[in-house]
Protein backbone atom coordinates (compact mmCIF):
# COMPACT_ATOMS: atom_id res chain seq x y z
CA UNK A 1 0.00 0.00 0.00
CA UNK A 2 2.55 2.60 0.61
CA UNK A 3 4.14 2.44 -2.58
CA UNK A 4 0.95 4.16 -4.41
CA UNK A 5 1.77 7.16 -2.19
CA UNK A 6 5.16 7.48 -3.39
CA UNK A 7 4.32 6.56 -6.68
CA UNK A 8 1.85 9.40 -6.88
CA UNK A 9 4.09 12.25 -5.78
CA UNK A 10 6.58 10.82 -8.16
CA UNK A 11 4.55 10.89 -11.29
CA UNK A 12 2.51 14.22 -9.95
CA UNK A 13 6.30 15.88 -10.38
CA UNK A 14 6.93 14.03 -14.04
CA UNK A 15 3.69 15.18 -15.09
CA UNK A 16 4.39 18.33 -14.35
CA UNK A 17 7.87 18.08 -16.35
CA UNK A 18 7.88 15.90 -19.06
CA UNK A 19 4.46 16.01 -20.90
CA UNK A 20 3.15 12.37 -20.90
CA UNK A 21 1.24 11.36 -24.05
CA UNK A 22 -2.20 10.94 -22.43
CA UNK A 23 -4.14 8.75 -24.78
CA UNK A 24 -1.28 5.80 -24.59
CA UNK A 25 -0.47 6.06 -20.74
CA UNK A 26 -4.59 6.23 -20.26
CA UNK A 27 -4.34 3.01 -22.64
CA UNK A 28 -2.13 1.78 -20.55
CA UNK A 29 -3.25 2.56 -17.12
CA UNK A 30 -7.24 0.91 -17.70
CA UNK A 31 -6.35 -2.41 -18.52
CA UNK A 32 -3.09 -2.55 -15.68
CA UNK A 33 -5.79 -1.26 -12.94
CA UNK A 34 -8.16 -4.80 -14.17
CA UNK A 35 -4.72 -6.86 -14.86
CA UNK A 36 -3.62 -5.78 -11.37
CA UNK A 37 -7.43 -6.30 -9.56
CA UNK A 38 -7.03 -10.30 -10.80
CA UNK A 39 -3.89 -11.01 -10.43
CA UNK A 40 -4.22 -10.11 -6.75
CA UNK A 41 -7.38 -11.97 -6.53
CA UNK A 42 -5.70 -15.10 -7.58
CA UNK A 43 -2.45 -14.47 -5.55
CA UNK A 44 -3.24 -16.98 -1.94
CA UNK A 45 -4.07 -19.17 -4.50
CA UNK A 46 -1.09 -19.26 -7.05
CA UNK A 47 2.29 -20.83 -6.04
CA UNK A 48 4.57 -17.53 -6.33
CA UNK A 49 7.14 -19.30 -5.00
CA UNK A 50 7.52 -21.74 -8.63
CA UNK A 51 7.66 -18.28 -10.72
CA UNK A 52 10.66 -16.90 -8.90
CA UNK A 53 13.11 -18.47 -10.74
CA UNK A 54 11.80 -17.07 -14.09
CA UNK A 55 11.69 -13.81 -12.69
CA UNK A 56 15.02 -13.72 -11.78
CA UNK A 57 16.16 -15.08 -15.73
CA UNK A 58 13.66 -11.92 -16.90
CA UNK A 59 15.34 -9.76 -15.20
CA UNK A 60 19.04 -10.55 -15.75
CA UNK A 61 17.69 -10.58 -19.33
CA UNK A 62 16.37 -6.91 -18.83
CA UNK A 63 19.91 -5.64 -17.47
CA UNK A 64 21.86 -7.60 -19.85
CA UNK A 65 19.85 -5.97 -22.34
CA UNK A 66 20.50 -2.56 -21.30
CA UNK A 67 23.97 -3.05 -20.75
CA UNK A 68 24.97 -3.96 -23.58
CA UNK A 69 22.79 -1.07 -26.01
CA UNK A 70 24.53 2.23 -24.09
CA UNK A 71 22.26 4.04 -26.57
CA UNK A 72 19.32 2.62 -25.39
CA UNK A 73 16.77 4.89 -24.30
CA UNK A 74 18.75 7.85 -24.73
CA UNK A 75 16.79 9.44 -26.94
CA UNK A 76 13.09 9.08 -28.07
CA UNK A 77 12.34 6.44 -31.23
CA UNK A 78 8.94 6.11 -31.76
CA UNK A 79 7.81 2.79 -33.12
CA UNK A 80 5.07 1.48 -34.66
CA UNK A 81 2.08 3.62 -35.86
CA UNK A 82 -0.15 5.62 -33.04
CA UNK A 83 -3.09 3.16 -33.08
CA UNK A 84 -0.99 0.15 -33.05
CA UNK A 85 1.08 1.65 -29.91
CA UNK A 86 -2.60 1.93 -28.49
CA UNK A 87 -2.90 -2.06 -29.05
CA UNK A 88 0.45 -3.20 -27.65
CA UNK A 89 0.40 -0.81 -24.67
CA UNK A 90 -3.33 -1.82 -23.72
CA UNK A 91 -1.92 -5.84 -23.73
CA UNK A 92 1.15 -5.43 -21.99
CA UNK A 93 -0.24 -2.54 -18.95
CA UNK A 94 -2.53 -6.01 -18.85
CA UNK A 95 0.47 -8.23 -18.25
CA UNK A 96 2.26 -6.35 -16.03
CA UNK A 97 -0.84 -5.23 -13.63
CA UNK A 98 -1.44 -9.04 -13.24
CA UNK A 99 2.21 -9.66 -12.89
CA UNK A 100 1.73 -6.82 -10.22
CA UNK A 101 -0.89 -7.77 -8.25
CA UNK A 102 0.21 -11.31 -7.84
CA UNK A 103 4.09 -11.04 -7.05
CA UNK A 104 5.05 -6.86 -6.93
CA UNK A 105 8.62 -6.82 -7.46
CA UNK A 106 9.94 -5.61 -10.61
CA UNK A 107 6.67 -4.10 -11.91
CA UNK A 108 8.16 -0.97 -12.53
CA UNK A 109 11.12 -1.97 -14.02
CA UNK A 110 9.66 -3.87 -16.25
CA UNK A 111 7.16 -1.26 -16.86
CA UNK A 112 10.15 1.31 -17.75
CA UNK A 113 11.58 -1.63 -20.32
CA UNK A 114 8.99 -2.04 -22.30
CA UNK A 115 8.65 1.52 -22.82
CA UNK A 116 12.40 2.12 -24.12
CA UNK A 117 12.60 -1.15 -25.89
CA UNK A 118 9.42 -1.67 -27.46
CA UNK A 119 7.83 1.67 -27.42
CA UNK A 120 10.46 3.90 -28.70
CA UNK A 121 10.48 6.26 -25.27
CA UNK A 122 13.20 7.70 -23.77
CA UNK A 123 14.46 6.98 -20.35
CA UNK A 124 12.78 9.64 -18.54
CA UNK A 125 9.71 9.96 -20.51
CA UNK A 126 9.12 6.13 -20.07
CA UNK A 127 10.43 6.46 -16.15
CA UNK A 128 7.46 9.02 -15.83
CA UNK A 129 5.04 7.31 -17.76
CA UNK A 130 6.11 3.91 -15.90
CA UNK A 131 4.66 5.67 -13.09
CA UNK A 132 1.40 6.78 -13.74
CA UNK A 133 0.79 3.27 -14.54
CA UNK A 134 1.88 1.91 -11.60
CA UNK A 135 -0.48 4.06 -9.81
CA UNK A 136 -3.20 2.60 -11.54
CA UNK A 137 -1.45 -1.55 -11.03
CA UNK A 138 -1.37 -0.42 -6.99
CA UNK A 139 -4.68 0.79 -6.78
CA UNK A 140 -5.91 -2.21 -8.48
CA UNK A 141 -4.27 -4.41 -6.15
CA UNK A 142 -4.96 -2.50 -3.17
CA UNK A 143 -8.80 -2.55 -3.64
CA UNK A 144 -9.07 -6.03 -4.12
CA UNK A 145 -6.72 -6.80 -1.20
CA UNK A 146 -9.40 -4.42 0.53
CA UNK A 147 -12.33 -6.74 -0.57
CA UNK A 148 -10.50 -9.39 1.27
CA UNK A 149 -9.02 -7.65 4.64
CA UNK A 150 -5.47 -7.97 3.80
CA UNK A 151 -4.90 -4.02 4.69
CA UNK A 152 -3.10 -2.83 8.09
CA UNK A 153 -3.80 0.39 7.30
CA UNK A 154 -1.80 1.55 10.03
CA UNK A 155 1.01 0.54 9.34
CA UNK A 156 0.92 0.95 5.60
CA UNK A 157 -0.12 5.12 5.99
CA UNK A 158 3.18 5.10 8.30
CA UNK A 159 5.45 3.76 5.70
CA UNK A 160 3.58 5.73 3.05
CA UNK A 161 5.28 8.86 4.74
CA UNK A 162 8.87 7.97 3.90
CA UNK A 163 8.00 6.32 0.50
CA UNK A 164 6.41 10.06 -0.41
CA UNK A 165 9.81 11.83 0.69
CA UNK A 166 11.61 9.48 -1.19
CA UNK A 167 10.04 9.72 -3.76
CA UNK A 168 9.68 13.45 -4.54
CA UNK A 169 13.63 13.73 -3.85
CA UNK A 170 14.18 10.94 -6.48
CA UNK A 171 11.56 12.28 -9.25
CA UNK A 172 13.57 15.51 -8.58
CA UNK A 173 16.66 13.85 -9.43
CA UNK A 174 16.22 12.23 -12.56
CA UNK A 175 14.14 15.26 -13.86
CA UNK A 176 17.53 17.35 -13.66
CA UNK A 177 19.67 14.15 -14.37
CA UNK A 178 17.43 13.34 -17.71
CA UNK A 179 17.66 9.87 -19.49
CA UNK A 180 21.30 9.69 -18.88
CA UNK A 181 20.93 9.81 -15.23
CA UNK A 182 17.75 7.20 -15.60
CA UNK A 183 19.25 4.89 -17.27
CA UNK A 184 22.25 4.55 -14.48
CA UNK A 185 19.64 4.48 -11.70
CA UNK A 186 17.66 1.94 -13.81
CA UNK A 187 20.25 -0.77 -14.27
CA UNK A 188 21.54 -0.30 -10.39
CA UNK A 189 18.15 -0.71 -9.07
CA UNK A 190 17.92 -3.92 -11.51
CA UNK A 191 20.89 -5.47 -10.50
CA UNK A 192 19.83 -4.72 -6.69
CA UNK A 193 16.41 -6.49 -7.49
CA UNK A 194 18.11 -9.45 -9.12
CA UNK A 195 20.06 -9.87 -5.90
CA UNK A 196 16.60 -9.72 -4.08
CA UNK A 197 14.92 -11.76 -5.71
CA UNK A 198 17.58 -14.23 -5.96
CA UNK A 199 18.37 -14.55 -2.18
CA UNK A 200 14.37 -14.98 -1.79
CA UNK A 201 14.49 -17.62 -3.90
CA UNK A 202 17.86 -19.70 -3.67
CA UNK A 203 19.41 -18.89 -0.41
CA UNK A 204 16.26 -17.85 2.43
Amino acid sequence: MPSIFGTTAAARNYFKNIKPDIPLTLTMMFPAFIGSMAGAALAASVPVGFFRPFIVLLLILVATYTWRKPDLGMDENLKFTHKKRLIIVALIGFSIGFYDGIFGPGTGTFLVFFLVSVIGYAFLKASGTAKLVNIATNAGAILSFQLTGHIWWQLGLLLAFANVTGAIIGSRMAIRGGSVLVRKVFLVVTFLLITRVAWDTFIS
